[in-house]
């Protein structure tokens, strides 16, 4: 009965950690398609009155021009012309524009050549023992880092630190593994911790 009992258990488990990803992940995407659908449906409406084809075609073929768009806009602004008129209108326009420098710094930071989390590190903020997982984003002149410790399970909030390097351990582990770790509210942070004791006996 108890064999039984166990081979119920693990298989079901098994089940759940297979399939609660892919549910997830298909929720995930449904929830974004839907949002982004809702934004261009003016245009998807448009398009189905005048070429009379259903919803989904118009919802791709509008998605695929934007996506063309992008890309020769892209393509234009990496020219001497395109890029004077950008600069021009960035100046003069764009940044009088409340928000616009934060938002184009933020997906900067998302998508240009600079990662907004450079390393990971386990930091002492209270002076004590006591350890919280965090990324570098900044390092001044004078030694001090500037460190961003998330909160869990959702990463995207979190706390904004400046510290002496003292205070501020790194860690060889990816910050894939780190960002995991988080938001699973801690599970799997057996590398994490490892590597800060292997760091430590180095010393």
């Amino acid at each position: 009965m108890e064999r039984f009992k166990s081979f119920f258990k693990t298989s079901l488990i098994g089940g759940i950690t297979v399939i609660l990803p892919i549910f997830i992940f298909v929720i995930v995407m449904k929830w974004l398609f839907g949002w982004v659908t809702d934004i261009i449906r003016p245009v998807t409406s448009l398009v189905i009155i005048q070429s009379h084809i259903s919803k989904y075609i118009a919802d791709a073929l509008v998605l695929a021009f934007i996506v063309i768009g992008c890309f020769i806009i892209g393509i234009i602004v990496k020219t001497k012309i395109g890029l004077y008129i950008h600069t021009n209108l960035e100046k003069r326009i764009l940044k009088i524009a409340p928000g616009y420098s934060i938002i184009k710094e933020t997906v900067m930071q998302f998508i240009g050549k600079q990662f907004p989390f450079s390393k990971v590190v386990l930091v002492r903020i209270y002076e004590n023992d006591t350890l919280l997982t965090g990324f570098i984003t900044d390092i001044h002149p004078d030694g001090i880092y500037t460190v961003f410790v998330p909160t869990a399970p959702n990463p995207t909030s979190g706390y904004i630190y400046h510290l002496k390097s003292e205070y501020v351990q790194h860690v060889d582990i990816s910050v894939e593994e780190a960002m995991r770790s988080i938001i699973t509210c801690g599970v799997g942070s057996k590398k994490i911790v490892s590597s800060y004791l292997k760091k430590i006996s180095e010393k």
